[in-house]
């Protein structure tokens, strides 16, 4: 068995990355990033920046994406439990316009790749939860762009809890609709 199973998703080049867990009763340890192996799994990319963030239950991220200088991003939870979204944006794309949704936490360890040319966000369903993620390109603030996490075109299917407030910031309640961009 491989360091990692890279699984292929309905939409080209989204991948999801279980990685290989070696535990015993001190715990556990796993390689969550290895070049050649990730090549090998289809992702050929140079992460030049690490990010992290904390929320709360209710917290929605996104959904985000960036003009001219597109970033493609390795993302994982370590700390509690979110539903991760990549929307495709790439023009000319068979899927643009469809996302693909995966559950992300501390306890599955996936990772999830979202190349560039995607919007991303995600809503956090624990109490709490701990997102970092690696991306290709350094952050270019006068470059964002932003896509409606309720946009009915896309129809995401947020798995949106009945005790559950979504939460977003103050920028993301304004975010337009596909067929505003």
């Amino acid at each position: 068995m491989g360091k990692f199973n890279f699984i292929k998703t309905e939409i080209d080049g989204v991948i999801v990355v279980e990685p290989t867990v070696f535990g015993d009763e001190r715990g556990y340890f796993m390689e969550t990033y290895q070049y050649e192996e990730f090549l090998k799994g289809g992702i050929d990319c140079t992460f030049v920046q690490d990010n992290q963030s904390k929320s709360k239950k209710g917290v929605l991220r996104g959904l985000h994406s960036q003009k001219e200088f597109p970033q493609a991003k390795l993302v994982r939870v370590i700390s509690g439990e979110v539903y991760d979204v990549a929307v495709d944006l790439r023009e000319g794309s068979k899927t643009y316009g469809k996302y693909v949704g995966v559950r992300l936490s501390s306890e599955n360890k996936r990772q999830f790749f979202i190349p560039r040319g995607f919007a991303h966000g995600f809503l956090v369903l624990s109490d709490e939860a701990e997102f970092v993620y690696k991306v290709d390109d350094f952050y270019h603030p006068n470059d964002e762009a932003s896509l409606a996490w309720d946009d009915p075109t896309i129809n995401i299917q947020w798995p949106i809890q009945e005790d559950m407030e979504v939460i977003l910031s103050e920028k993301d309640k304004h975010n337009p609709k596909l067929t505003e961009l």
